[in-house]
């Protein structure tokens, strides 16, 4: 059985974090390991965020649990939330990354248009995207690594997209550019510095999108550890997500999510 480790964070609620990479990767038949950077809470009266870093000491020993005491065929990074933790993760994949793919999921958010940490976008497109295979970022964090203030047109994603490989990584699939385009799509726009592709998919329009970007992500790494190609591994996670969130539901009066079991069928 291939192996795969997630570095990434808990996500209480259960639809994003390590909770969806490691859903993701057994029904893939993948053995997962995990590495908690952060936790995140939720406040139930109104669902506001509470992040809580993990110690980095307690991170690298997770880490090694997984590389040094087993080995992996591939690694899948998601919410690295300082600085100090990003530049530790990142020592580890200067060996690794030349062993097995990296994927990441250059997390920023939880919800919404501001940073979790201002400083360390700046610390992810130094540290770490120069490691991927895949980078998964979504429009604003696209825009954060290009170094553009927003993306609002497909102009500007493309540009993004050109900016972002420059960065070292081998391809970048922008999620929800269909989201700035007119009419409004699905689409995903993939660019590995030679073909670019718009990866179509029809609208659906919903607030029910808790843990898309954590599972998508988990898919391409996934898809790359069983031996896919980066645009082959992005097209079937979007395909993916596209099956389940046809029958998104909601969670609360707060947020919903997709139907997991429909993305395998």
């Amino acid at each position: 059985m291939k192996k795969i480790l997630t570095i990434a964070g808990s996500d209480s609620s259960g639809g994003a974090g390590i909770q969806a990479d490691l859903r993701t990767f057994a029904k893939h038949d993948l053995y997962g390991f995990s590495a908690l950077t952060v936790i995140v809470t939720m406040d139930p009266e109104k669902w506001s965020h509470g992040v809580y870093p993990i110690e980095v000491p307690v991170i690298e020993a997770q880490i090694q649990t997984a590389l040094d005491g087993v080995g992996v065929d591939a690694i899948k990074l998601g919410m690295l939330p300082t600085p100090e933790i990003i530049e530790k993760v990142s020592k580890y994949l200067d060996t690794w990354a030349t062993k097995v793919p990296v994927v990441v999921d250059p997390v920023m958010v939880c919800k919404g248009n501001k940073p979790l940490f201002p400083e360390h976008a700046e610390a992810i497109r130094t540290n770490l995207i120069k490691y991927a295979i895949v980078t998964t970022p979504n429009l604003f964090e696209a825009a954060q690594l290009a170094g553009m203030e927003e993306i609002t047109s497909y102009d500007d994603a493309v540009e993004a997209a050109k900016r972002i490989v420059t960065l070292g990584c081998k391809a970048v699939a922008i999620t929800n550019v269909g989201r700035v385009m007119e009419p409004k799509t699905s689409a995903d726009l993939f660019y590995d510095g030679n073909e670019l592709i718009l990866m179509e998919g029809s609208f659906i329009d919903t607030h029910h999108t808790h843990g898309l970007g954590c599972t998508f992500a988990a898919h391409v790494g996934a898809n790359l550890c069983k031996g896919l190609s980066a645009r082959e591994s992005v097209y079937e996670a979007k395909e993916a997500i596209k099956k389940g969130i046809q029958k998104h539901w909601a969670m609360n009066e707060f947020v919903g999510t997709l139907n997991f079991p429909d993305s395998f069928k």
